[in-house]
């Protein structure tokens, strides 16, 4: 399948309107509409709606959208790395990075890399673990920090010296907010909002010594800056890492750690075996020679 014809069709489906797209990708507006009408043929299935003044897609072209921007995302990258050989000194470094006190240290390191290898660019990627880990998988991005645990059987890493407490983020008017702590069976009757991903709320529940569904969930987050907005409305009471908080503090809101004190420590890690642009292979020695000693 040619290339050329996925960016066709994405940009279709972003524009709406097959006579703008045309002329947006230089093309006449026949020769766009066969080019469409032979992917679907290819696929054997509808991609697109063709009303009289804008094109929607069918329930098939949205997943086949989602997949072609993931493949085009790669392909772009491919093409940025393989010219990146020409230049050892140049190139892009993509890093997914979890929101955490670590995000501060990531713009050190990038800072005193770029002044080493000033024609290296970045391309950064907040998520939390889950999608972090996919991108990984997948080739999308090349570096991946991470809070632990991680699969050691899929990844090489580096351990990073910035260990973070768990606890509750809740309003400064909240009578709990004049704790120092907060013990793990108090929150068992709160209206709480954990991160969303099963591993992280099966360890809640295992802390609280009960099963995950005896939780009070209303709500679950990925990033921290929605729940947020809810825990300031008296919505419920976010579980986070503090340096997701301490991060974009706030002067209604606060965090308290638990008691007993839990601990979570991050890696940066990459996939094994993965042959790497020279610019990310420099960047993982830089963080292996400044960590990993």
């Amino acid at each position: 399948m040619d290339i050329r014809v996925l960016k066709y069709f994405l940009t279709v489906a972003k524009v709406g309107n097959i006579t703008k797209a045309a002329e947006i990708l230089h093309i006449t507006q026949p020769t766009l509409s066969r080019q469409l009408m032979d992917l679907e043929e290819e696929l054997g299935t509808r991609l697109l709606i063709r009303g009289k003044r804008q094109i929607t897609l069918t329930d098939s072209g949205l997943l086949y959208q989602q997949r072609v921007k993931e493949i085009v995302s790669l392909l772009d990258k491919t093409e940025r790395d393989m010219a990146e050989q020409k230049d050892l000194i140049g190139g892009v470094v993509s890093i997914g990075c979890v929101e955490s006190i670590v995000s501060r240290a990531l713009a050190e390191i990038v800072e005193k890399f770029s002044n080493r290898h000033p024609r290296v660019q970045y391309e950064l990627y907040s998520a939390d673990g889950d999608d972090i880990r996919e991108k990984l998988d997948r080739g999308n991005i090349d570096i991946g920090i991470l809070l632990e645990p991680i699969e050691t059987a899929k990844y090489d890493y580096v351990r990073l010296p910035y260990p973070e407490k768990w606890g509750i983020l809740m309003r400064r008017d909240d009578p709990l907010a004049q704790k120092s702590s907060i013990g793990i069976q108090e929150i068992l009757s709160l209206p709480l909002i954990p991160p969303r991903r099963t591993i992280v709320q099966n360890e809640i529940a295992s802390w609280l010594g009960v099963e995950n569904d005896r939780l009070t969930i209303f709500a679950s987050h990925n990033l921290l800056t929605n729940a947020m907005q809810l825990v300031e409305r008296k919505l419920g009471y976010a579980i986070c890492v503090s340096g997701s908080y301490t991060i974009r503090e706030s002067n209604s809101t606060c965090f308290v750690p638990f008691e007993p004190e839990r601990i979570t420590n991050h890696v940066l890690a990459w996939k094994k075996n993965r042959l790497f642009s020279s610019a990310t292979a420099h960047f993982i020695q830089f963080i292996k020679d400044i960590y990993d000693s």
